[in-house]
């Protein structure tokens, strides 16, 4: 085994020593069109959103973003338009489609303790993209179809037959079993993505450790039994050889590496907070709370995560308590004073809920959440107008906050603005991919509205929806 290992460490020195010399260009390779990629990029998103639950947390997706970025500014000019999603799920998975979207999942950030080692997965999957890995297969299967090609991928990225129903619902009726080999990666794709993603993830000022942290602990996950293998392992081979890999190229570059951008870890820790408490197995994570609360009740944070996941079980008088005590020694944490707010809401009790995400809102005023919930919470007061104003500046400022517009539309329906009530719930189930319910909302906002641009934006909108149902009969 050491042999074996010594070998490996020797190959991957020798692989590292030709890639130091290698200019950040893409290998030239056979593949489908620019065009193309996008054409079967969006049919599988379809499909993954079909059959996935794809968060639109801002607090998780901004992050997963703002890393992203981060990475791909070392890279050259793109023909993609890359975007990073976060599935909820608890297994440990990441992947990358065609053309720049990049899914990783709930289970894999909660086993995650840096930034670091998320910037790892980022950057090996803009890799798969950047090297164009799944495209270059597409290309050599491409007699299929591209409806049978776009479930084949979806499913093989997301891992069928060890992802559960979702991942092989969406290879069904395909020839799934003949053809996911050829579109699923390869050790040499593998290897390939590790030596790019380590240079992109160097340049921005992380190291490789962090990459090298998340495949062991992937690797450990391994038990007896294929079922209980971990879904990276499945999608993401030869993981020895990549440990082995990035072993060496820390051992031989840790002494002129770059130094590492200063990384303000209270980012990491809110989001992982987030994920383990809004996503994660409500049994386990309340269990390990619950422990967490008793080896350490002088630390605020562990009562603060144990109030945040007795709001999410229902016990929200429990819940406020934890919360307030985490308060005694972070009275000026604005974070833990919106959550304070958000359970009160969800408990009923309005007017502290208003007095409290009031506070916090002064404080973080660029935190999309915390201007929901206040939001909610005037219109539950009757605050109307208040409410409305607040909801309308929301949707403009962070337009991907969906659940925005579900109640911008609530709220001035409620005061008989019919037009621009049907306006935005319209667009609230376009953007949920519900053409069914935003049809008939669009339908009636021209039926109510005046406002000549939207008027034409709405009949765009139908003409469209319209077009692709006469297309699928």
């Amino acid at each position: 085994m050491n042999n074996m290992l010594s070998c490996q460490k020797a190959i991957a020195i020798v692989i590292i020593a030709v890639i130091a010399m290698v200019s950040l260009v893409p290998p030239v390779v056979r593949s489908i069109t620019i065009k193309e990629e996008e054409d079967l990029s969006r049919q599988m998103m379809t499909a993954i959103y079909k059959y996935y639950d794809v968060i639109d947390d801002p607090l998780v997706v901004n992050y997963v973003n703002d890393i992203g970025r981060r990475i791909l500014a070392t890279l050259p000019q793109q023909p993609f338009r890359y975007q990073f999603h976060v599935i909820k799920d608890d297994v440990y998975n990441a992947f990358a489609t065609p053309a720049g979207h990049i899914f990783v999942y709930t289970g894999l950030i909660d086993a995650m303790d840096e930034e670091e080692e998320l910037a790892g997965i980022l950057g090996h999957e803009i890799a798969h993209v950047y090297c164009r890995h799944i495209s270059q297969k597409i290309e050599r299967q491409k007699k299929m179809g591209w409806a049978s090609l776009a479930g084949l991928a979806a499913g093989v990225l997301l891992g069928v037959g060890g992802a559960g129903e979702a991942a092989q619902a969406v290879t069904m009726g395909s020839q799934a079993a003949t053809q996911s080999a050829a579109l699923a990666y390869g050790r040499d794709d593998e290897m390939q993505a590790d030596q790019f993603g380590v240079k992109f993830i160097t340049g921005a000022g992380y190291s490789a450790e962090g990459l090298l942290k998340i495949l062991t602990k992937i690797r450990g996950k391994t038990w007896f039994g294929s079922d209980q293998i971990p879904t990276y392992l499945k999608t993401h081979p030869a993981v020895e050889d990549r440990i082995a890999f990035i072993e060496s190229w820390i051992e031989s570059y840790n002494a002129i590496a770059r130094p590492i951008a200063l990384v303000n870890p209270d980012n990491f820790n809110r989001v992982h907070t987030r994920v383990e408490t809004r996503y994660g197995d409500e049994e386990t994570i309340l269990s390990r709370l619950e422990a967490d609360v008793v080896r350490n009740p002088a630390d605020p944070l562990t009562h603060y995560r144990y109030g945040l996941i007795l709001a999410r079980v229902g016990k929200r008088s429990e819940a406020i308590q934890e919360i307030r005590i985490a308060l005694t020694k972070r009275a000026f944490d604005p974070y833990i004073l919106k959550d304070l707010g958000w359970i009160y809401f969800l408990d009923g009790q309005f007017p502290p809920a208003l007095k409290t995400l009031k506070s916090a809102c002064g404080m973080i005023p660029q935190d999309p959440e915390c201007a929901f919930y206040l939001g909610r919470t005037q219109m539950e007061m009757g605050n109307l107008p208040e409410a409305s104003a607040n909801f309308h500046k929301l949707t403009e400022q962070y337009p991907k906050f969906i659940p925005a517009y579900y109640y911008l539309g609530q709220s001035l329906g409620q005061q008989q603005q019919l037009g621009d009530a049907h306006y935005y719930l319209g667009v609230y189930y376009l953007r949920k991919r519900d053409y069914k319910n935003a049809m008939v909302q669009l339908k009636q906002a021209l039926k109510h509205s005046k406002d000549a641009d939207k008027r034409k934006q709405v009949e765009g909108w139908l003409a469209t929806m319209e077009g692709q149902g006469k297309k699928k009969k």
